[in-house]
């Protein structure tokens, strides 16, 4: 189960870059949207996949009864989420902007019109 997991991640890794590297903006957008996903795959393999109980220590215990979920990688994820989804949704309001005012969502082209034009002096 946990070689599947790591393959998966890896694949969502790969997907994401190859995303990012592309020229177009939208597909930036979704590459980085994955990109995220993944990371918070990859964080939540590293507390262990657990189908056991919660960390919730029993009223007659003092310490959590093995094998339990570490609370932390989900609480990690859970503000990585917050995080992302406020980046992502600034990401999509600036590349908006940017085809309104450039008229393009190609990268190549928007350093076309950072050039001056000489023959107005």
């Amino acid at each position: 189960m946990d070689l599947i997991f790591a393959i998966g991640v890896g694949l969502l890794f790969a997907a994401s870059l190859y995303m990012i590297l592309h020229r177009h903006l939208f597909k930036l957008i979704v590459g980085l949207m994955v990109f995220g996903l993944a990371s918070n795959l990859y964080v939540f393999a590293i507390g262990r996949l657990t189908r056991e109980q919660s960390a919730i220590i029993p009223a007659d215990a003092d310490v959590a009864v093995e094998p339990f979920a570490d609370p932390v990688p989900q609480a990690l994820i859970l503000t990585a989420i917050v995080i992302g989804f406020g980046l992502q949704a600034f990401a999509i309001v600036l590349v908006k902007r940017l085809y309104q005012v450039a008229g393009t969502d190609n990268i190549d082209e928007l350093n076309n019109t950072d050039k001056i034009d000489s023959t107005e002096n």
